[in-house]
């Protein structure tokens, strides 16, 4: 007999680590080939992990709720030695490389790399929070973490934040030794709220209940209070007269899902649109890294996604700009499903350059959408509704029923001003305005 090592596997190239949720071999149990071994979860994304090898579980090596890193052992199953192994998923690991690496100076690299060489791991997102908040690898390494061996995590880098800020940016690194003895000065720590110990749905006085906020609401959560704190939010609204687009709509989708077996909605038509503005005004397409703009060469368009559960994700269509409209349908379609029903890889909601969330399909015509951070612009769309409006016409002014919608935009005002924005989400308007009536898919 043999013991084979299991790795947490690979889950993209943007993805350096994820929680183990669940268990669902003990060790003991027999375990078949592909049989699922655990749950992990990577931001908002849970995933199976099934087994290379058939033999016998002997030992979990990470518990449930740790955070595990890319590459790590975390499981030993015994197996017969002169088994074949062929485990596809965990070859080639990599360190994720900084997204913005091009536009980094020498200087910053020089640090990164003597980061990592100090064997202190960072996540993106710790990274992206430093990095808006002007916070040197060199402080960050004062910083006491509580995650797995020391690992520092979003939360305690928020805490540390939050600790500088109500004491006048003055506060030192958690683990920087004093100058002197006589110059020891306590800071203050705000103290962490005891969790109450209760049930996942109770029963309190007056009939009102407590419901524990579930793993996703508490990263949505925590996602939206970030990006409040980051970026200046503003928000521009147009209105929009679609008729040619959904009189197209309404001609082609049925020869179209009869061709394709795919449904043609409005979403893809909206990503097109944000496509060829985006070329045209590439500052939107951009992020931000401390006084640096970084200029993005990838259209990746995020599109917020609905849960059954009531939570909110938001899967990404890789170099949207390279596609079709079919290829769009074909993309947000399947996206969408997947999202709906759990299946979503992990990189499919990484790398996102600007997000489009369409509050029409609630009935609503207009939003106020936050910013997906680290991006700097997201586009809400409201729902299509038949308005009377004026048209300009050879013999004069007349009053028709138009299909009519709001378009509205909120972008980070460090780097987006009103102009651009302004501009964007009205070239945004102009091309689904100008749509062909006679274009062919």
């Amino acid at each position: 007999m043999a013991q084979y090592e299991l790795l947490l596997p690979k889950m993209g190239e943007s993805v350096a680590e994820a929680t183990i949720i669940k268990w669902l071999k003990q060790p003991g149990d027999r375990i078949q080939l592909d049989d699922t071994l655990l749950e992990i979860a990577t931001d908002k994304v849970d995933s199976e992990v099934p087994s290379p090898v058939e033999g016998i579980l002997v030992k979990h090596l990470c518990a449930e709720d740790e955070v595990v890193q890319v590459g790590a052992v975390i499981a030993i199953i015994e197996i017969e030695s002169d088994v074949e192994i062929v485990v596809p998923f965990v070859q080639d690991i990599e360190q994720p490389a900084l997204e913005a690496i091009a536009a980094v100076e020498p200087a910053a690299l020089q640090e990164e790399a003597e980061v990592q060489s100090a064997d202190r791991f960072y996540s993106p997102l710790v990274k992206n929070i430093a990095a808006q908040e002007n916070i040197s690898f060199e402080e960050l390494a004062g910083i006491q973490g509580s995650g797995a061996e020391g690992r520092l995590t979003k939360d305690d880098l928020l805490l540390y934040i939050q600790n500088k800020q109500n004491q006048g940016g003055q506060a030192a690194p958690q683990k920087a030794a004093p100058k002197a003895p006589e110059a020891v000065t306590e800071q203050p720590v705000l103290p962490t709220p005891a969790k109450p110990v209760v049930s996942q749905s109770s029963s309190v006085s007056g009939g009102d209940e407590i419901i524990e906020m579930d793993r996703m609401r508490k990263l949505i959560a925590d996602h939206m209070v970030m990006s409040k704190d980051t970026a200046p939010h503003v928000t521009s609204f147009v209105e929009a007269d679609v008729t040619n687009m959904v009189k197209w709509r309404d001609r082609v989708k049925k020869p179209f899902e009869k061709r394709e077996n795919e449904k043609i909605t409005f979403t893809p038509i909206f990503i097109e649109a944000v496509t060829k503005a985006i070329k045209d005004f590439p500052m939107i397409n951009v992020s931000v890294n401390g006084t640096q703009i970084i200029k993005k060469k990838d259209i990746n368009i995020g599109m917020a996604a609905a849960l059954p559960s009531g939570n909110l994700i938001v899967p990404v269509i890789k170099k949207a700009d390279q596609l079709n409209l079919t290829g769009l349908t074909k993309a947000v379609n399947d996206l969408a499903n997947r999202a709906r029903i759990s299946k979503l890889k992990p990189d499919e909601t990484q790398n996102g350059t600007f997000t489009l969330t369409n509050v029409g399909s609630f009935g609503n015509v207009m939003g106020t959408p936050i910013i997906n951070q680290p991006q700097v612009a997201i586009l809400a769309v409201g729902a299509i509704k038949k308005k009377p409006a004026v048209l300009e016409t050879a013999f004069g002014d007349v009053i028709a029923i138009r299909h009519m919608m709001f378009l509205s935009l909120s972008y980070d005002h460090r780097v987006v001003d009103g102009a651009l924005g302004g501009s964007f989400v009205k070239r945004v308007a102009e091309y689904l305005e100008n749509w062909d009536v006679d274009r062919e898919i």
